[in-house]
């Protein structure tokens, strides 16, 4: 086990009497090897999460463990390499320099270092711009950058902190390849996000947060209902069968060709066998299963049903 969670709470003061409590009773592990998503919505609780571990911030009540090691301690620090949400750099520096600078920080033998620094910039693809100043860096290579100086210390375990935020498609897809490059290496990765559709293709657990509050944790095919949403019909369909699939909501229409969806299997399996006997073609049936986005949205809808359900009625306690 790398991180354990006990009952973390960060409560802040924003003012006499005015106290917001950020991240309440979090418990959660993760374990040697795994790609963890901690994933929630803007202002859940995860960037004071992190901070908590990383000990750039105290818990109010709580513990946590890192190899073991209490949080904050050296012991717990020697072995994680960290990207904070907002990296900030000398922009002055180019980028072998300023790989050369967090190499010393963290202790790399001076030796090892040009040698490290140079491997790192080309395993996040930025070799090419390493005597290039950061200032001239776009937002995604200033990622790439900041991956490489977490990893400057080779650690077992690292934490990204909203590696995707602010990149375009391109530049996401490429820091979702390069953790699973590094799980291919043995590391074990803990990154927060509330992009959703990247926690699907990279983890192999998930922690759902909101309002400070740790709402699911676990391996997504545990998480995600099997249930079939929707079933999703293209087809030929000729004059004479389109009563057939009069039961679903057309999604699009080009010419003879019909796109429909249908609530469920059997109305979708009734349509494809009227198609068929009214000589239509069928060109695609697609069943299509809870998403980390539905069950996100429903998780979330809950909670609010259960708040909602908590306030009491005003009625209820007057006074006749």
């Amino acid at each position: 086990m790398i991180l354990r969670t006990e009952g973390l709470t960060k409560v802040f003061e924003l003012r006499p009497g005015k106290r917001v409590t950020a991240v309440d009773d979090l418990s959660l592990t993760v374990e040697q090897g795994e790609i963890f998503g901690f994933v929630g919505p803007n202002g859940a609780g995860k960037t004071t999460t992190i901070k908590m571990l990383m000990g750039l911030i105290f818990p109010t009540r709580g513990k946590a463990f890192i190899f073991d090691a209490p949080i904050p301690s050296m012991a717990s620090k020697a072995r994680i390499g960290y990207l904070p949400e907002n990296p900030a750099y000398h922009e002055f520096l180019t980028g072998i320099e300023a790989m050369r600078f967090f190499a010393t920080l963290a202790g790399v033998p001076r030796a090892d270092q040009k040698k490290r620094c140079q491997e790192l910039l080309a395993l996040v693809g930025i070799e090419a711009a390493a005597d290039r100043q950061i200032r001239k860096y776009s937002k995604g290579m200033q990622q790439r950058l900041g991956i490489a100086q977490a990893l400057v210390s080779d650690p077992a375990f690292v934490v990204l902190d909203e590696p995707m935020s602010g990149l375009d498609p391109i530049g996401r897809k490429e820091i979702r390849d390069l953790i699973l490059e590094l799980k291919r290496r043995g590391k074990t990765v803990f990154f927060s996000t509330h992009i959703l559709p990247d926690v699907e293709s990279l983890c192999d657990r998930v922690g759902v947060i909101h309002g400070g509050k740790l709402s699911d944790v676990g391996r997504l095919g545990d998480l995600l209902s099997a249930r079939v949403q929707a079933v999703e019909l293209t087809a030929v369909v000729p004059e004479g069968a389109r009563d057939a699939i009069g039961r679903g909501r057309a999604i699009a229409c080009d010419g003879d060709t019909f796109t429909v969806s249908f609530d469920d299997e059997h109305t979708a399996d009734a349509a494809v066998r009227a198609v068929l006997t009214g000589g239509g073609r069928i060109v695609a049936l697609t069943p299509h299963r809870e998403t980390l986005e539905d069950f996100f949205m429903r998780r979330l809808g809950e909670g609010a049903g259960q708040a909602q359900a908590a306030v009491p009625d005003p009625g209820q306690h007057a006074v006749s």
